[in-house]
């Protein structure tokens, strides 16, 4: 693929596990980088020392629709990926701190500023340079059944098609690794065990369900979603494990228009 001509891209959500890959894959390429870092994040100060080291801008404009507008007509971005998530553990948090949980919730996080960054991102269609929009979405999303997470995806992924921009819809299985900061031993454990499973089929021959299904780390997803982005020909696509992996370990190429 080439990357002359390439706009900046911006990536929302750069603060988190995915997020801090994205950026440092785009950087590894020479892509012009906007990071953006909530300006109350806690972690402010370090994130925006990391970023710049690897070449990176950081933005710290705040999720308010007038403020992420201006920010992207100031950067125009070419590629814009939106890497926003929550979880029930963080919502419970902020009620024990005495916060709103409801600011932490899958309506406020996955489906409110991921909307308002899509929004966003139409203006500057509007102003005739439409940005690929790159989604970050999850397995099992296209059949949503009752859990919250999935419904908030699945809605999510409704108004990125109805957008009008060119986009890309990713549907990783378990994003995790022994490298991510945020301890989460759990969703560690079932990976693992998913993952042994898997090998165990996929030395009976049923490889593609491993390449499908099986867990992968932030640096693995993070060259798929830049390969897909930067690709003309996976715009408009949801990408499954399997070909956000190819390239990286092997794996199958496929996707859904």
């Amino acid at each position: 693929m080439s990357l002359q001509g390439v706009a900046p891209c911006w990536v929302a959500g750069a603060s988190g596990y995915t997020g801090r890959a994205v950026v440092a894959e785009l950087r590894r390429l020479g892509l012009a980088t906007v990071a953006h870092v909530r300006p109350d994040s806690r972690d402010r100060a370090a994130l925006e020392r990391a970023f710049t080291a690897l070449g990176a801008t950081v933005d710290v404009s705040p999720w308010q629709a007038a403020a992420l507008q201006a920010a992207l007509q100031r950067h125009r971005p070419g590629v814009v990926f939106g890497l926003l998530g929550t979880t029930r553990a963080r919502a419970a948090e902020a009620k024990r701190q005495g916060r709103d949980p409801e600011a932490e919730s899958y309506d406020a996080i996955d489906v409110g500023l991921t909307l308002m960054l899509l929004g966003a991102s139409k203006m500057l269609a509007e102003a005739g340079a439409p940005p690929t929009f790159v989604y970050l979405s999850s397995l099992g999303a296209d059949r949503p059944g009752p859990s919250g997470y999935l419904q908030a995806r699945a809605r999510v992924e409704a108004e990125v098609r109805a957008s009008g921009l060119p986009f890309v819809i990713a549907r990783p299985a378990a994003i995790t690794g022994d490298d991510r900061a945020e301890p989460r031993p759990l969703e560690r454990f079932f990976a693992r065990g998913g993952d042994l499973a898997l090998d165990g089929l996929a030395a009976l021959g049923a490889g593609g369900l491993r390449a499908r299904f099986a867990s992968m780390d932030a640096a693995t997803l993070a060259a798929g979603l830049v390969r897909a982005a930067l690709d003309p020909s996976q715009h408009g696509r949801a990408l499954d494990a399997a070909w956000l992996r190819a390239g990286v370990a092997g794996g199958d190429a496929g996707g859904s228009r």
